[in-house]
This record gives structure tokens, C-alpha cells and sequence, in this order.
């Protein structure tokens, strides 16, 4: 947008910069800075709470990369998404999850749509609200994902309306959901997770020997059983030192919503999402663990990932039916979400009690 009217208050926008090389998209009010990668999955990067200089997105140890400047050495399917993989905020559809081949087609890690450039139109620039429309239609896969940002003036809450359409001429299944990674300073030790209540089933995959939980067990949320038999509360952060990492869902959740917070920086981020749509919250951890490629015991983060299914549309323990969404010839499946930022009080914090649709946060 060459003839934008700048502003230097209030609800910005703006689509004309460039970040080694990817062209991004900088969406901002008094309250909260979305930078988002539009060259690279539409990918939010940035998501920072202004009062508290607070990047509440995980970053890995290499950043941002150009997928354009990069030639791997080989064509493993699980390295390609790795290799430019920044942390933050991706929206995967219509897989997720390991390397897998959908309907004949070898599809990588997670979803193509993560590394390839999307279209953007700035739809609202005005000093109250400012919107941005985000598309991609997949290589491999019959698929068109949309999403649009949204931000209000005075407002702490990103509001993110997302949809995703078969244009095949016959059924194809589908797996969407958010890849949120959070990280440090914001996440600590220090921190406390709350979500609504539900069951907590530990599959198989997304560990390495420096699991700390009993994978095959199923518990009411928060309380589950280490491998070494001693109970393990999900609502805390351990240290980085303890050289851990895992993987768990989150199933049968009463309502749609988590929320993580630093009594000690004294704010917390919360996610508020249609529980209906997004059945299974993927909750990934890594506190030193994950040796050996990618991660090389060097980061400490967690994912927090709303999705319609389980990795690569996984039955149910139990079940042999996936739990792949089967859409049918032209159908779209659409969800309104929000991102807020909340101060955590600085006396009598239990923990958060709920967080609504319209991102209210209650204690």
C-alpha cells in the first residue's frame, strides 16, 4: 500500500516492510504489536504486549529464515520444516502432524501452507480498528485457508476469524488447528496453566527418552503419573534444567479456553477458541529436553495448540476411526478465535477461572 495515511497513535497498519528478505505485516494498537510473516505461512512471530515489553511467541534458536536463500542437504521430510521453522504462531490445515502422504500426495511435516507465501489485503485502517485478510491455496492439497487479524483501539485482544474450504470436486479430510509456541522471558518457572477441566491422554509419539510423563495413561486434568511413578501437576513449569520433553492432548475440555500466567512479570496470555470446532488441545513441552536435532537440549517452550484432531487424524485410544474432519466437495468450516493479554494481580492470584468468547478474563 503505497498512499497509506501514517499514523502515530491509535490502531496502525501497515504491509510495507520486509524481514530478511520476507515480506511482513505489522498490525498494532496502544496495547498489543502483531507482526506477522506473510511470505512465510502468515505465521504471527510477534505478539507483544506494549506495557510490559512482553514477546509472549517462543522464538527458536535460528529465527527467521528465507526458505528461498536456504538449499538443504537433503529432502527429509521432517528436516524441511524444521530447517525454517521460527516458533510463534502457525495455522495448519488440512494436516498436521508427522510426515504423512495424503491422498497420494508425500506431505512433510505438519502442512505445506506453513512454508508458503500468502496473500494479503489490508481491510480496515482506521485509528479505532485495523484488519488484515491473509489467503493460500495449498499445493498438494485441495485446499484455501483464510484468516483475518483484527484489532480495536484500547483493546488487549487479537481477534483472529479463520476458515478453510475444500475446492476438490469430492470429500477430503482435514486437520486444522493452531501451532502457538510460547516462550521466554514470558515463560518461566514461575508461570501457572489454566484451562477448563477435561482428560489428558499421553500418546506414544512426540517424546524421546527425556519424556518425563507415562506415555499409554489417561487422568483428569491437571494431576498425571511421571515415569517414575510420582504425580505430575500440568498446571506448573519446570525448571529448564530438569532436560525434559513431552507431548499430551487435552480432551473432553467443558469450554474452549487456556490461559498462562507470570505472577512475576505480572502478565498472563490466554486463547479463547469454539471448543466445538477444536476438540483436542495439543499441549507440546519442551523445558531443556528434545535432544539431538532440532532442538539440541537448547530450548524451553510449549505449544498450546487448539486442533480439530489428533496428529495426523489419530483415532482415539481405543478407537480405529480417525479423527480427521471429512469435508465435503466445496464445503468451508470457519472459527472465530481470540489472542488476549491480561495483567495477573499482584496480590491473592489463584489462577485463572475462565476466559469467555469475547476474551474476558476471569480470576
Amino acid at each position: 500500500m503505497h498512499y497509506q495515511v501514517e499514523r502515530t497513535h491509535g490502531c496502525r497498519i501497515s504491509d510495507a516492510w520486509t524481514y530478511r528478505g520476507l515480506k511482513v505485516v505489522i498490525i498494532e494498537n496502544d496495547l498489543l504489536r502483531v507482526t506477522v510473516l506473510a511470505d512465510k505461512g502468515a505465521d504471527i512471530y510477534e505478539l507483544i504486549h506494549k506495557p510490559t515489553d512482553t514477546d509472549f511467541m517462543w522464538r527458536t534458536p535460528w529465527g527467521v529464515r528465507d526458505p528461498r536463500r536456504f538449499i538443504p542437504t537433503t529432502g527429509w521430510p521432517d528436516g524441511l520444516w524444521h530447517d525454517v521453522y521460527e516458533g510463534g504462531w502457525q495455522t495448519l490445515a488440512p494436516t498436521g502432524g508427522q510426515p504423512m502422504t495424503y491422498a497420494g500426495a508425500e506431505i512433510g511435516q505438519h502442512s505445506e501452507a506453513t512454508t508458503m507465501p500468502w496473500d494479503v489485503q489490508i481491510l480496515e485502517d482506521d485509528v479505532r480498528r485495523v484488519s488484515a485478510r491473509f489467503w493460500v491455496r495449498t499445493y498438494r492439497t485441495p485446499f484455501r485457508i483464510e484468516k483475518t487479524l483484527s484489532l480495536e483501539a484500547g483493546s488487549p485482544v487479537l481477534t483472529i476469524e479463520e476458515s478453510v474450504t475444500n475446492e476438490a470436486e469430492e470429500p477430503a479430510e482435514c486437520v486444522w488447528g493452531q501451532h502457538i509456541a510460547l516462550g521466554g522471558p514470558f515463560l518461566s518457572p514461575a508461570c501457572r496453566l489454566d484451562v477448563p477441566g477435561g482428560t489428558v491422554i499421553v500418546p506414544g509419539e512426540g517424546g524421546q527418552r527425556t519424556r518425563r510423563l507415562k506415555t499409554g495413561q489417561s487422568a483428569e486434568w491437571p494431576e498425571l503419573i511421571g515415569r517414575d511413578g510420582e504425580p505430575v501437576d500440568l498446571r506448573t513449569f519446570p525448571k529448564k534444567s530438569a532436560r525434559v520433553q513431552d507431548y499430551a492432548v487435552v480432551t473432553e475440555m467443558p469450554a474452549g479456553w487456556y490461559a498462562v500466567s507470570n505472577p512475576e512479570r505480572r502478565v498472563g496470555f490466554a486463547f479463547a477458541y469454539p471448543v466445538s470446532t477444536f476438540k483436542y488441545l495439543w499441549y507440546w513441552q519442551v523445558f531443556g529436553g528434545g535432544s539431538g536435532y532440532p532442538w539440541y537440549r537448547r530450548t524451553y517452550n510449549i505449544g498450546l495448540e487448539p486442533f480439530t484432531s489428533l496428529s495426523n487424524g489419530r483415532p482415539l485410544p481405543g478407537s480405529r476411526r480417525s479423527t480427521a474432519v471429512k469435508m465435503r466437495a466445496g464445503e468451508t468450516r470457519t472459527a472465530t478465535m481470540r489472542a488476549i493479554a491480561y495483567d495477573v494481580p499482584e496480590r491473592g492470584f489463584k489462577g485463572v477461572s475462565a476466559v469467555s468468547a469475547a476474551g474476558k478474563v476471569r480470576f
